[in-house]
């Protein structure tokens, strides 16, 4: 896990948006255990409160399990129900401002998505 912190949002909130990321890529998959408390705040040098802070919203989120005395663990369907709001959040925050700033420049949604296709193949 590398991760470059920025000064816009609590370093809690980049940790634990980073370990969502890597359920999203696959990274981390159900029945995964998480790095230690301890190994993430001593890796990234982070007070050990803030990376428990990050996994207790995970906790309260369902994403990740306590096992008493043995660590934290990706829940089952965690990564599905991660996509599921992801899209959702995309279709909802993301995407239409996407939608403006086309609009903006006055391209054309359709050749967008037509030269996107292209340059995959």
């Amino acid at each position: 896990m590398t991760i470059g912190w920025n000064d816009n949002t609590p370093i809690y909130r980049q940790l634990k948006d980073k370990v969502i990321g890597m359920m999203l890529d696959g990274a981390l998959k159900a029945g995964d255990a998480l790095p230690s408390v301890r190994q993430i705040a001593a890796e990234y040098q982070l007070n050990p409160i803030t990376v428990s802070k990050a996994y207790q919203e995970l906790v309260d989120d369902n994403l990740v399990e306590k096992r008493r005395g043995i660590g934290m663990y990706v829940t089952e369907g965690a990564s599905e129900k991660l996509l599921a709001s992801e899209r959702e959040r995309f279709l909802r925050e993301e995407w239409p401002a996407m939608l403006e700033r086309i609009r903006q420049l006055g391209l054309n949604v359709d050749v967008l998505l037509r030269d996107q296709h292209g340059s995959q193949s």
